[in-house]
Parts: C-alpha cells; structure tokens; sequence
C-alpha cells in the first residue's frame, strides 16, 4: 500500500465547526491546512499558501463559492477544486462541474469521502505543480535541444 499523497490544502468554509472537523480530519491525513472564512479571505491567503488543492463550500458570506472557482482556477489552473455543499440539488453538483470543480461533495459528507477525494485530487495535478519551493534553481539544466 502507497502513502497518500501529502500536500497543501486550503479550505473555504465560514462554519467554524466544518473547519475544525475537515481541517483536522485532513491533517491526520499529512495535509497541510489553511483556513479561510470568505471568498475574500481565500484570494489573501491563496497568494500566501500557495495551495496543491483547495476545498470550497458554496454559500459564504460574501458570495456564492461557485461564482468564485472560475477565478481560482484562473489564478491556480492546476489546482483541482473540491466543491461541498449543503444546497444538495443536480443543478448545484452541474454548476460545479461547468465552474471546473474536480468534485462536488453534498453535505452532509463522510469525512473519508472528502479525504479521498483529496487524495484523489492530488494524484491527478501534474507532477511538476507538485515539487516544492525545494527545487532550487541551482541544479544544472539538462536536455538537448537545438534552442538549448
């Protein structure tokens, strides 16, 4: 059995509950977690975190998370977003999937779904999204080709 990918997640939720239960059912995962409250929120500590996934609800105080996807996406195109929501309708689960949402989560949800998921999200990002600020600049180029 393979370990589970280990990456940084931010979470979009404004219930304090969800955010405690999710954020620590993915930290015994080997997540790195970041919280946000607001789709505000989530620009300032999207550029700060730099996250591998981000997991969104729907309604938050300032808007409507779905609204929000097209600009995380366009800011973090490699990034999967994970949509949950307790509004459990076919029209919002086809919204997220025409937003780009790589999975759209009802409320209430298994917390090992939504870890899955994660897993799941992350095993499909590209593996040079993956490396970390680790890769240094240092280490000799190699390839050929005539524009080298």
């Amino acid at each position: 059995m393979t370990a589970s990918p280990v990456g940084r997640v931010l979470l979009i939720d404004d219930d304090e509950a969800i955010q405690l239960v999710v954020s620590e059912a993915l930290r015994r995962e080997g997540h790195e977690v970041e919280v946000a409250g607001s789709i505000a929120e989530q620009r300032d500590k999207r550029l700060d975190f730099r996250p591998d996934i981000i997991v969104t609800d729907v309604i938050l105080p300032d808007g409507n998370g779905l609204d929000a996807i097209a600009e995380m996406r366009a800011a973090l195109p490699d990034v999967p977003v994970i949509v949950m929501s307790a509004q459990n309708t076919l029209s919002t689960a086809v919204r997220a999937t025409e937003q780009g949402a790589f999975e759209y989560l009802p409320k209430p949800f298994d917390l090992d779904e939504l870890c899955r998921a994660v897993r799941d999200g992350l095993a499909r990002k590209p593996a040079i999204a993956r490396k970390t600020a680790d890769t240094s600049e240092e280490l000799p180029l190699i390839g050929r080709s005539p524009s080298l």
